[in-house]
């Protein structure tokens, strides 16, 4: 396994989008940020060689179906196409798959497939095999850990639709709030208003799997970080962050002791 080989042919792939686009570029930045989040994790756990390569290459695969997707429709939006269905398509269907140019060993087709299509799923659920249950929750936690670093530095506009000023506007919905109290990610449609999004958008570590990302959440202090980005005018609202933060914070101290 050859992580520098994958990384040219994904250089070459990306050679036939417009990356001066600034949407292409974005996800451009994410993908090698997911990398560097697998790396870190990994690096963490002591992981072999082996399992640490196949996880940084998952990483770099695990959005190749979102330049297409940007390309036909300009958007990120799950409405207009499941990218991780689409990605997992454009890497191993067909009669020369394209998977085989990022890596010879086609052994580890399956679990490389499982992984990408699972990885943006609400739920992990139903994987038996060990080792690809490993690699699923892998991406899905360095995934998850550079979204932190998207969350504090991209425009809050480009996330959810309105200007940042405006964007802690408003209520949290009853059915966010309940996914909250459990402890448990948001659903995606259970989101109403702008506020609800940035709520989700903190929940959803509630769903990390292991605790050196939790490590890493730390030390950089992310929770915090992102919850406190947006100004709440509403009291209720803003009470109820303080909460969210709080709950949070404990709940990854629960985990880390």
């Amino acid at each position: 396994m050859d992580f520098k080989h994958a990384r040219g042919v994904f250089e070459d792939y990306l050679n036939g989008y417009d990356r001066e686009d600034e949407k292409i570029k974005l996800k451009i930045i994410h993908t090698y940020g997911v990398v560097k989040s697998a790396r870190e994790i990994g690096h963490r756990m002591h992981l072999n060689e082996e399992d640490q390569q196949l996880a940084e290459l998952i990483a770099l695969l695990h959005d190749i179906g979102r330049f297409q997707q940007l390309r036909l429709y300009n958007s990120f939006s799950p409405d207009t196409m499941d990218h991780a269905a689409f990605g997992v398509q454009l890497l191993f269907e067909g009669e020369n798959p394209m998977i085989s140019r990022f890596i010879e060993d086609r052994s580890y087709d399956e679990l490389i497939r499982v992984a990408i299509a699972r990885h943006s799923d609400f739920r992990l659920e139903g994987i038996q095999d060990e080792r690809t249950l490993f690699h699923a929750k892998m991406i899905r936690d360095a995934d998850k850990l550079d979204n932190c670093r998207v969350k504090l530095v991209d425009s809050v506009e480009a996330m959810i639709g309105v200007p940042q000023e405006h964007a802690g506007e408003g209520k949290i919905s009853p059915k966010v709030w309940e996914s909250c109290l459990r402890k448990e990610a948001v659903s995606s449609p259970d989101r109403i208003t702008s506020v609800d999004y940035w709520v989700s958008y903190a929940a959803q570590y509630y769903d990390l799997n292991f605790k050196e990302t939790w490590q890493i959440m730390k030390e950089k202090n992310y929770i915090s970080r992102i919850i406190k980005r947006l100004e709440y005018k509403d009291k209720d609202t803003r009470e109820k962050m303080e909460i969210l933060e709080q709950q949070m914070n404990a709940y990854m101290e629960k985990i880390l002791c």
